[in-house]
């Protein structure tokens, strides 16, 4: 396969913008296709595949360009020169052809690859990150490791606000769109190949939404009825508020909130393009947004902050912004979380706490220091994990807590 002076050249560009700019490769990858409409089909898949397999691949790649391992997490001192090399080895390993305008020693790139390396170079993940997988997951560790450097599949959910599933699966295929559905999860759809289906009718008529299939256990997890008032607290984007209306069809109260306005500005289009009118958005702006809703809520969502290790597969770069004392920060900022949003969970009602994270600290521990905390108010109903060495499910867990109707002193009263 011959790739083109120019998109090398966009190639090479893309990952300055990530590794060097530290910019999100989704918003990168997406920004170059939207400025290049008249590339064809093949150029940009060669484009995004390439992008995203030279970031998730980046310390091996580097390694056998022949580049220095300490450098590779140094953005201030990567050239243009070492980007096109860190793909030279990518495409090369590939087994393809290198343009005439690219050389890199061939011979060495394979010697290196047949050499003993350093788990963390070889699985191309940060050392602090082998260290804590290893420290927190033991012998599951190794298995996980190597199924968050697979690419994940696209999935989607079906609004069943416009339609049931045999409909939305026609509406698809009339625009190419080959999909079959998920085990286990109810509206979930798998496409059989990539392809922009944000630009297909049935997106863009609210009909589907592109939602992963872990992502989809979370609201009926929460166990809501229509007509409850529910509090989806770090909404986002807002996919599993949408979730909750469908599932509430339509009916009752669900407040989004989140402490990004542009966020909830972006599930605001989102809901009217689905149909969905029980959404209400507020910014949280200080502990008052949270009093004003105490022990109000019917269910509580806390899908928080996290490492987002989970789901490598469609985030590549996030291993290489995370660092170890980032986790650390957001264990705390998790802990602070759970302790003060759960204050909307009215006497009998439910919360979930979820993260899409594997670490045991950020999902098990927290649960549980937070039920020693508030020893004799809160019961643990029920907890899952998902992890992606399947190949359908990205790495998440999610805990259900109901709130006993007679609460006693916490001990942090």
């Amino acid at each position: 396969m011959k790739v083109p002076p120019h998109l090398l050249a966009e190639i090479v560009s893309a990952l300055g913008s990530i590794f060097v700019d530290a910019r999100y490769a989704d918003r990168v990858v997406a920004v170059a296709l939207k400025e290049h409409p008249k590339w064809g089909s093949r150029d940009r898949r060669l484009f995004a595949e390439s992008v995203y397999e030279c970031v998730r691949w980046w310390r091996w790649y580097w390694y056998l360009a022949g580049l220095p391992d300490a450098d590779h997490a140094r953005p201030d001192g990567i050239s243009r020169e070492q980007l096109t090399q860190v793909w030279a080895a990518y495409w090369v390993s590939s087994g393809q052809e290198l343009p005439p305008n690219v050389w890199i020693d061939t011979a060495a790139v394979s010697q290196r690859a047949q050499r003993e390396m350093p788990c963390a170079i070889r699985a191309s993940i940060p050392d602090w990150l082998e260290h804590r997988g290893q420290s927190e997951l033991g012998a599951a560790w190794p298995g996980l490791r190597d199924a968050l450097n697979h690419p994940a599949p696209v999935f989607l959910r079906v609004n069943t606000l416009k339609n049931d599933i045999p409909e939305a699966q026609q509406r698809l295929l009339e625009e190419g769109f080959q999909t079959e559905q998920v085990p286990h999860v109810p509206y979930a759809l798998q496409l059989a190949s990539r392809g922009k289906v944000s630009a297909s009718r049935a997106f863009k008529d609210g009909r589907v939404e592109v939602q992963d299939a872990a992502s989809q256990l979370i609201a009926p997890f929460l166990h809501v009825e229509p007509g409850q008032c529910v509090v989806d607290a770090c909404a986002g984007g807002g996919g599993k508020a949408l979730h909750l209306a469908a599932l509430m069809q339509n009916r009752g109260r669900i407040i989004a909130m989140d402490v990004h306005a542009w966020k909830l500005d972006e599930l605001e289009k989102r809901a009217a393009r689905a149909g969905v009118s029980i959404i209400e958005s507020k910014v949280i702006d200080s502990d008052a947004d949270i009093n004003g809703f105490a022990a109000c809520a019917d269910r509580v969502l806390l899908d928080v902050p996290c490492s987002g290790l989970g789901v490598l597969r469609r985030n590549p770069d996030a291993k290489w912004k995370m660092t170890d004392a980032e986790v650390e920060r957001l264990l705390n900022l998790q802990a602070e979380i759970l302790n003060s949003y759960s204050r909307m969970v009215r006497p009998g009602g439910k919360l979930v706490y979820a993260t899409c994270s594997i670490l045991p600290s950020e999902n098990e521990q927290q649960v549980a220091a937070f039920i020693a905390e508030h020893s004799g108010e809160w019961l643990l109903e029920d907890d899952m994990h998902r992890t992606p060495e399947t190949g359908i499910f990205d790495g998440f867990y999610a805990a259900r807590l109901q709130r006993k109707r007679t609460p006693s002193i916490s001990k942090s009263s």
